[in-house]
């Protein structure tokens, strides 16, 4: 996957996770972002790499996003290893 792509994708998914009045508190509290935040940092492919880690946190989260937007299942974390900051990435 092109980074470009992945940036796509990590806006898509930064603009479900806002539009979701459940799901975008627990994610501001989590990062300790704040609403100007997310406007200031969209572009930033730091920031988009943290929202795509946090919605492959959970299945659930993933498919529901996956599903909105109309994408494959493994296309979230495909984008997220994309982004920088994913080669430090270990599974131990």
């Amino acid at each position: 996957m092109s980074p470009e792509h992945a940036e796509t994708i990590a806006l898509q998914a930064l603009g479900w996770l806002v539009g979701n009045d459940d799901l975008c508190p627990t994610f501001l509290g989590a990062t300790g972002s704040s609403v100007d935040d997310l406007r200031a940092r969209a572009t930033d492919p730091a920031f988009q790499a943290s929202v795509l880690e946090f919605i492959t946190m959970d299945d659930a989260w993933v498919m529901a996003f996956c599903d909105t937007v109309n994408i494959p299942y493994d296309q979230p974390l495909m984008a997220r290893y994309a982004l920088p900051g994913a080669e430090a990435v270990h599974w131990t």
